[in-house]
């Protein structure tokens, strides 16, 4: 359109025509940002689908898992299903621990709250152990009872304690005599070149291949004996003690008389020369559902006390003669596992799966000590002279507190230490030698060497391992030493039973007669004897004597 007085001018729609464009590029606009947003919501919803495919797979797994740990009869919440060997067998197993990064934290002491406990203090220096602080053991005096291995029962709650390592499946260790599958090793009176320790390994040896020098053979056992060694025991049983349920624990009180057990729901003591059960221990207050396993017993040095810890999470002191609970400890958050009494009678110490070791004053009946680590604590003992508490964790570690101060003192690990959970520990009887027993299937003794009065902080850690015993073909549940000091025991879930010689790291000989798991082994004050637990519901007492060539 041309004006001769305005010449070129726009057209009428031109001014809409903009505006037109200009909705047209911001409709544009949103419709590329409603695109990316779809196409994140689109994203996110093939995320949340992925991850509910995986809790889906998660549960499923779960599901299965169950139910093949419920054909072994275990139940998946049991503390030892990972332990016993036996299809069907009934009785504790293990939940496995959460895989977590085993990092070295600060270790810290916690003393009971004033408001709580008041007027608790730490033990006196001057009495705590019965001998002064600096005070040296003399020799080898009465050792203190073997830590027993964690025992079972049934956690209740979907929170990480002490476990075993599960299992879909159950582990069999038949008689070598009715295995030919199993590999047997040349008979040794033939030539033969080893380039191994194989005498270590007499699990494997048949006893049909040996000659009568180097095994013993009873109605349901037998025992092999080191073909690459000096022959010097001989062992025989003594008392077969059946039980209901199975058998976590044995203990001999101090003088020897008696033998004490833990199984479900209650502890059982039995008389040592006759074999006849002389007292049933078992708290009629406690709801009568499901099982209560008594994991850990442990006579006073009088032998007037039985402490037992269960799965409740208390510690019980019985008054045997009484039959009546003298006292009852609470405090701990899970299990307990183990316990040991300090030779003066008056102080106790537990572990738990709580991470933490305690010990308590019965005279006071209070808590003294609350010490915490960053695992479940799976064992305890107490050294001879009180002055130092062990404790085996699922960290792998073994650790020693100062029991007048509360201050750890060693710790005991990588690259001399176990490379899986520690199950049990036990001093030897000269106070300054320690056993530990683990699920690595070995056994080590360390010596203890941090001077007396050394003050933690200064970073000195005196404690090595003097010698690594190899040879289980499963794991070591429980470890302890002769009252002697001239043998280290251990009991394994492939059901024997070891003597090894803590100089020379030998094994001795090899026992076999229960049909399970070896839970617990300790040994008598006197009279060379010996117990054992396991899973496969009995206690049996054995004797062990020098060898006489016959």
């Amino acid at each position: 359109m041309y004006n001769a007085h305005r010449g070129m001018v726009p057209a009428p729609n031109s001014r809409l025509t903009e505006l037109l464009d200009q909705l047209r590029q911001e409709f544009e606009s949103q419709s590329r940002n409603t695109g990316e947003y779809e196409h994140q919501l689109t994203g996110q919803l093939q995320e949340m689908e992925m991850i509910r495919q995986k809790v889906y797979q998660l549960e499923q797994t779960q599901i299965k898992m169950k139910q093949d740990l419920h054909l072994l009869g275990h139940g998946p919440s049991n503390l030892f299903s990972g332990i016993m060997t036996n299809p069907g067998g009934s009785g504790p197993g293990l939940a496995p621990p959460p895989s977590q990064d085993q990092q070295s934290a600060q270790q810290t002491l916690q003393q009971p709250a004033a408001t709580a406990l008041p007027g608790a203090p730490p033990p006196p220096q001057s009495s705590f152990g019965g001998y002064p602080p600096g005070a040296a053991v003399n020799g080898y005096g009465p050792p203190p009872p073997p830590t027993a291995s964690p025992g079972p029962g049934k956690a209740r709650r979907p929170v990480p304690g002490p476990a075993t390592p599960q299992q879909t499946h159950a582990a069999t260790y038949p008689d070598p005599r009715a295995s030919p599958q199993i590999p047997r090793p040349t008979p040794p009176t033939q030539s033969v070149v080893r380039t191994e320790r194989v005498g270590n390994m007499l699990a494997n040896w048949n006893p049909d291949d040996l000659p009568p020098s180097q095994k013993r053979e009873g109605a349901d056992w037998y025992a092999v004996f080191n073909p690459e060694v000096q022959r010097v025991l001989d062992v025989e049983l003594v008392h077969h003690l059946n039980h209901d349920s199975v058998v976590c624990c044995v203990r001999f009180s101090r003088d020897g008389k008696y033998l004490a057990t833990g199984c479900n729901r209650s502890a059982q003591i039995f008389d040592v020369t006759t074999g006849q059960n002389v007292a049933t221990l078992q708290d009629e207050t406690v709801d009568k559902d499901g099982d209560l396993y008594i994991r850990s017993v442990c006579f006073s040095p009088d032998g007037k006390y039985l402490a037992t810890g269960a799965e409740d999470k208390q510690i019980r002191v019985w008054d045997i003669a009484a039959r009546t609970i003298k006292n009852v400890f609470s405090g701990h958050e899970q299990d307990i596992y183990s316990l040991d009494f300090a030779n003066n009678g008056r102080y106790i110490a537990s572990g738990s799966g709580d991470k933490t070791v305690r010990l308590w004053d019965i005279l006071d009946g209070k808590l003294v000590y609350t010490l915490s680590i960053e695992d479940g604590v799976t064992t305890v003992a107490m050294s001879p002279d009180g002055h130092y508490v062990a404790a085996g964790s699922l960290d792998k570690s073994v650790r020693v507190w100062d029991t007048t101060t509360g201050y750890l003192v060693e710790r005991l690990e990588n690259p001399d230490g176990h490379k899986d959970s520690v199950y049990s520990v036990a001093f030897a009887p000269n106070g300054r030698d320690l056993v530990s027993g683990s699920l690595d299937k070995t056994i080590k003794l360390w010596e203890l060497t941090v001077p007396r009065g050394m003050h933690p902080h200064s970073g000195v850690k005196g404690g090595k391992c003097v010698r690594t015993f190899e040879g289980h073909k499963d794991f070591v549940l429980s470890v302890c030493l002769t009252p002697d000091g001239q043998w280290v025991m251990s009991g394994s879930k492939d059901r024997g039973v070891q003597f090894w010689d803590p100089v020379t790291g030998n094994a001795q000989m090899m026992l076999q007669g229960h049909k399970n798991s070896v839970i617990s082994v300790a040994p008598a004050p006197t009279g060379n004897l010996f117990a054992t637990g396991s899973g496969d519901m009995r206690a049996r007492i054995w004797r062990y004597s020098n060898y006489t060539g016959r």
